[in-house]
């Protein structure tokens, strides 16, 4: 039924179809995460580590109403200049198809569009959590709900360090969602390598990560997996100058009552401004070693299912 609003790329198809490995990419980045031409630079960038590695990518974005699975050069140049286009998340995908509009998948709705095209290996910056102040806000990214529920293993820097790192692992664990450090013991903080939370299992290569996903659903254990890969040494920030930086986004972003899906967009932001830009190349940085390695693992669990 769904394959009427789902356009997959053809080579994606046919990666697919002869069991070769394929990594999801999401779009907010493009849309949300930087300026043009910067932002296209960087999903192009992102594509061809992955290429390099032999493997498939597939940015997913939503494009007047359909659902895109694997751009194309002009879709991502389109999308890359778009002003109107919306975030989207789970609760958002039947009315921006249903109205035919432009939307940049999150982390949860990425992770949907990739299971429904069989993708089960998604890369991307860092996932979403539960937020400062959840306990009186309920602020509780949809990102972790996702991963209770999709069969899709997500590569990224850990948390974004503007949310509650203990509270979202928390979280995680209820769900039952394994937080895997890759070549760490402890957790990545987005802009830094550590955040003070130990992993649930720390693992130092590719083929004994897609081993275990690979258990897990074979066992029919419903969810997605997090493995956790830090930013590159080089790249990291400054520990306390990052953390300033955030405490700082926070109080104006409450002192102006921005709140939900606006408030990491509007964090992110700041921190950026704050810290003479230097964020958004730790960003960029920490999401190529993510291609580098969701590819890694994608050709190991490809192995897995010949």
């Amino acid at each position: 039924m769904y394959k009427n609003k789902i356009d997959i790329h053809p080579e994606v198809v046919k990666a697919l179809s002869e069991g070769k490995p394929v990594v999801a990419l999401e779009s907010t980045i493009i849309s949300h995460g930087m300026p043009y031409p910067q932002n296209v630079e960087t999903a192009r960038e992102v594509e061809n580590i992955i290429r390099e590695k032999g493997v498939v990518p597939a940015t997913i974005a939503i494009l007047k109403g359909r659902i895109k699975v694997g751009l194309t050069a002009d879709e991502l140049e389109y999308l890359g200049k778009a002003k109107e286009v919306a975030k989207v998340s789970r609760r958002d995908i039947p009315f921006i198809v249903a109205m035919g509009k432009d939307g940049a998948t999150t982390v949860a709705a990425t992770m949907i569009c990739a299971e429904l095209a069989g993708i089960q290996i998604f890369v991307t910056g860092g996932i979403g959590g539960v937020h400062r102040n959840a306990q009186e806000t309920f602020d509780i990214s949809a990102d972790l709900t996702e991963l209770g529920q999709t069969n899709v293993a997500v590569i990224c820097a850990g948390a974004k360090s503007i949310l509650d790192i203990g509270l979202t692992l928390e979280y995680l664990e209820t769900l039952g969602v394994p937080v895997v450090g890759y070549q760490t013991e402890e957790l990545p903080a987005f802009y830094t390598r550590k955040s003070g939370f130990k992993v649930d299992y720390r693992v130092d290569d590719a083929k004994t990560v897609a081993e275990a996903m690979h258990s897990k659903w074979s066992l029919g254990l419903k969810g997605g997996v997090i493995i956790a890969n830090p930013i590159p040494e080089a790249y990291q920030m400054d520990f306390d100058i990052i953390t300033d930086a955030i405490e700082t986004a926070l109080k104006e972003a409450d002192a102006k009552g921005i709140k939900g899906k606006a408030s990491t967009p509007f964090l992110l932001a700041k921190v950026k401004e704050l810290t003479g830009g230097d964020s958004l190349e730790s960003n960029i940085q920490l999401v190529y070693n993510n291609a580098r390695v969701g590819a890694e693992i994608a050709l190991e669990y490809a192995k897995l299912q010949a």
